[in-house]
Parts: C-alpha cells; sequence; structure tokens
C-alpha cells in the first residue's frame, strides 16, 4: 500500500508501508531506501 510522510516540516515522501513505528511515525521503502516519518492524513 502506498503511503504518504513528511520529513522535516516540508518534505513529503511517498513509497510503500513497511512498519508502523511507537512513536507514531512510519516507514516507507523507496527503492531500496526506508524513510521514516509522520504520515500526511486525509483530510
Amino acid at each position: 500500500m502506498l503511503r504518504t510522510i513528511t520529513l522535516g516540516s516540508c518534505v513529503p515522501v511517498q513509497g510503500t508501508f513497511v512498519r508502523a513505528n511507537p512513536d507514531g511515525r512510519i516507514s516507507v521503502q523507496v527503492d531500496n531506501t526506508i524513510y521514516s516519518g509522520m504520515p500526511i492524513t486525509k483530510k
């Protein structure tokens, strides 16, 4: 499933969902790199 996160205050990253972290962040994979950040919620 594709998910979108923010890195820092304004850098969005969209990738394949990997895992949910206990602190509320999620991890997504783009190619061979895994990024963690706050999920962007639907409005």
